[in-house]
């Protein structure tokens, strides 16, 4: 589906449902990143899946990133560049809680409400990776990796909560900013960008407020963020 299309309708499907607990990871840090498949209905509430935790609520969870989506079509990308790697050999490999067939950054916009099962989602925003990606997959750079071909994935706040379950249809109900997917967004953010109109532009949104003060200050400093923290760890 062209993101600049606004009929409503189904999107995709959820292929897995994923959820972890957070367990001591590399460099002293907890993380629930190593996901598990779910069976039956999960029930999602206003902080995310039933069952699910994060490691470091300082940069992950919360309203805004209560549910975070992968798309299915970027695993044989993946194997391609990386080789077989044993990550890759099943859905979760990015931490995501709800893998999905049908859809990508290219196609979903920001502001998008969706409806899988009982439950109502709104994409919130695209992901930032960071350095337990590298550890993860046991690639040095794969956390810029990533963010460079802008297949991160996207947070949903939950409007409704409800149940939801692998196979479910992904049903679009309202596209308020057609011209604005993800992977427009995260073009800007990420290539990087400094044009002020551009910039601006973005500033129009219904921005999460880590995102706009992030715009905000590229456009009152001229310069583009060190993202090297994030991307290599501490």
């Amino acid at each position: 589906m062209n993101a600049r299309l606004g009929h409503l309708g189904r999107l995709g499907t959820v292929t897995t449902v994923l959820a972890g607990r957070a367990v001591p990871y590399a460099r002293g840090a907890l993380s629930a990143i190593d996901k598990q498949p779910l069976t039956g209905a999960v029930t999602v509430g206003p902080l995310g899946l039933a069952g699910d935790e994060q490691g470091d609520t300082k940069f992950h969870g919360g309203p805004d990133k209560a549910v975070h989506l992968y798309a299915t079509a970027h695993y044989p990308a993946w194997r391609a560049e990386l080789g077989e790697l044993p990550v890759l050999q099943q859905l979760g490999a990015f931490g995501e809680n709800l893998a999905v067939e049908g859809l990508s950054e290219a196609t979903i916009c920001l502001g998008d409400r969706w409806r899988i099962g009982t439950v109502t989602l709104e994409i919130s925003q695209g992901r930032q990776p960071c350095w337990k990606l590298n550890d993860r997959f046991g690639v040095a750079d794969m956390s810029r990796r990533v963010q460079d071909t802008l297949r991160t994935g996207w947070y949903c706040r939950v409007l409704e909560a409800g149940q939801l379950a692998a196979g479910d249809d992904i049903m679009l109900l309202a596209r308020p900013h057609p011209d604005w997917s993800i992977a427009r967004m995260m073009e800007i953010l990420y290539r990087p960008c400094l044009a002020a109109a551009s910039l601006q532009a973005l500033l129009a949104l219904p921005l999460v407020p880590g995102w706009r003060s992030l715009i905000e200050r590229r456009l009152a400093s001229g310069v583009v963020e060190d993202w090297e923290k994030r991307l290599t760890g501490p």
